[in-house]
């Protein structure tokens, strides 16, 4: 259907798709962050200049707005750094585009992507000779770069998109398209093996990324975040019903940060020294700040951490007023929502008392419990553990109609006698490879209470220090 205006079938657009909150200023009920490149273009200067070089009964074809040269693999490797926080099904089309705005001061390209309640912004070195920003479909972006070979790659921005072998100047498309189309921006991709383009959508209805204010920053080692979100995320609940379970609890202590994570059946908690206050900040923290932050927002953040090879610590801001978090390191930034409500009361689980301690092995003990494992289905996934203090001792046992499966291995068993207990295979499996050191030492209370897995011996990184528990619920069979 054709429209009248550009303005008309934007706000046409947005009517029917009930997205009110893209609008880049005045609809998102959030202050616009500083960008991560300096001098961002003005986005009136261009509406100036598109308004000027309109006018006429025939479409006048702009020069290009933007312009600039960068390698491949750079563009690739950010591009594929913020690509996977673009959702599967955006609720608005541009929610599934990257915002890309070049830099001619700083000849630097910044791309950022934001869902609503995720943002991922990265910059990187370019010959910027034309500066500029539009928006493209990051997941097409990403798939045409990545073919490239390696060499240059020149990006411009133009206001057509053109058929194989026709100049600009001849290009007929734009006059058989609605306005709101022709009008959009169409980004073209140069390179040694040929020329590609992708139409995309005006910068000004990317929403604002929010900023968040905040005098309180925390350093923290990269090699300590990432270690503390491997050891959480896992545990995390994934039906979305149980909401506040689906994230990670983050208690930020003086001189402590505190992950905690939780789906209702297994619980892992992780504590770690942190620096990075002043004396002065140390006095504004009477309490200690609580955040839950949302899985799928920090397991972005680990994919990314794990990418990179800086020693940078990563700094961490929050705001509990805009229930906000921010974690900034080099040209990368993530923002992120954090989940409402209140976190479960875990401490007083791990006070109990839990008479009895049985060391193992770890590499052993994993093997022996996938060994077993393959006798478990969703029908039956019942592990029966039988602890031995006279022999020193541990049986590992699974019963099926089809057949059994026995695992037997040494111990060094503290505890008055001997008893049984039952784990779900799979959270058992799961907490023992969580459990960075060579050993892992059993506690328990008895037949029918909880179970919590610490670290012993030797640590798979000493070089950081990590208190860690997963406590495991029993399952009691008749």
């Amino acid at each position: 259907m054709q429209t009248k205006s550009h303005t008309a079938t934007a706000k046409s657009r947005k009517k029917e798709s009930g997205f009110s909150k893209i609008k880049r200023k005045a609809s998102v009920p959030l202050e616009q962050t500083e960008p991560l490149v300096e001098d961002e273009p003005k986005l009136e200067e261009k509406s100036a200049r598109n308004s000027s070089n309109s006018a006429g009964d025939s479409p006048q074809l702009l020069p290009a707005e933007i312009k600039l040269v960068c390698t491949q693999d750079n563009l690739a490797n950010h591009l594929e750094l913020v690509s996977k926080a673009v959702p599967a099904k955006p609720t608005h089309p541009v929610l599934g585009n990257v915002l890309l705005v070049a830099c001619k001061k700083t000849q630097r390209v910044q791309l950022s992507v934001f869902d609503m309640s995720l943002a991922i912004q990265t910059s990187f070195d370019a010959k910027v000779i034309s500066p500029g920003d539009m928006t493209i479909p990051v997941g097409l972006l990403s798939d045409i770069v990545g073919k490239f070979s390696p060499g240059d790659i020149t990006l411009v921005s133009r206001e057509a998109l053109n058929r194989e072998g026709e100049d600009s100047e001849d290009s007929g498309n734009s006059a058989t398209l609605p306005e709101a189309v022709s009008n959009s921006p169409v980004a073209t991709l140069i390179a040694a093996c040929g020329r590609y383009q992708v139409r995309g959508l005006s910068s000004e209805e990317f929403p604002a990324i929010p900023e968040v204010k905040t005098a309180q920053t925390i350093c923290i080692p990269a090699e300590t975040l990432k270690e503390g979100l491997k050891g959480s995320l896992f545990a995390t609940a994934t039906d979305e019903g149980k909401h506040i379970l689906t994230g990670v609890y983050f208690k930020i202590c003086q001189d402590s940060l505190e992950f905690a994570a939780t789906d209702g059946h297994r619980l892992v908690v992780l504590n770690t020294s942190i620096q990075g206050f002043s004396k002065k900040k140390q006095a504004e923290i009477a309490q200690p700040l609580e955040l839950t932050v949302p899985a799928k927002s920090l397991a972005e953040l680990e994919r990314i951490l794990s990418s990179r090879t800086s020693a940078d610590p990563v700094e961490l801001s929050y705001s509990t007023l805009d229930a906000l978090i921010e974690f900034r390191w080099g040209a990368q930034r993530l923002v992120t929502r954090c989940l409402e409500g209140t976190y479960p009361a875990y401490p007083d689980l791990l006070q109990q008392d839990f008479q009895h301690q049985v060391t193992l092995e770890k590499a052993p003990f994993i093997k022996a419990i996938e060994r077993i494992a393959v006798l478990a289905d969703k029908k039956e996934k019942t592990l029966s553990i039988r602890i031995n203090s006279e022999a020193q001792q541990v049986s590992l046992s699974l019963f099926r109609e089809f057949g059994n499966g026995l695992e037997q291995m040494a111990a060094h068993v503290n505890s008055d006698g001997n008893f049984s207990i039952s784990f779900n295979i799979k959270y058992l499996l799961e907490g023992a490879k969580a459990i960075a050191s060579s050993q892992l030492q059993m506690h328990l209370t008895q037949r029918d209470g909880p179970a919590i897995l610490v670290p012993a011996g030797n640590r798979s990184k000493p070089n950081i220090l990590m208190d860690a528990k997963y406590l495991l619920m029993p399952i009691f069979k008749e």
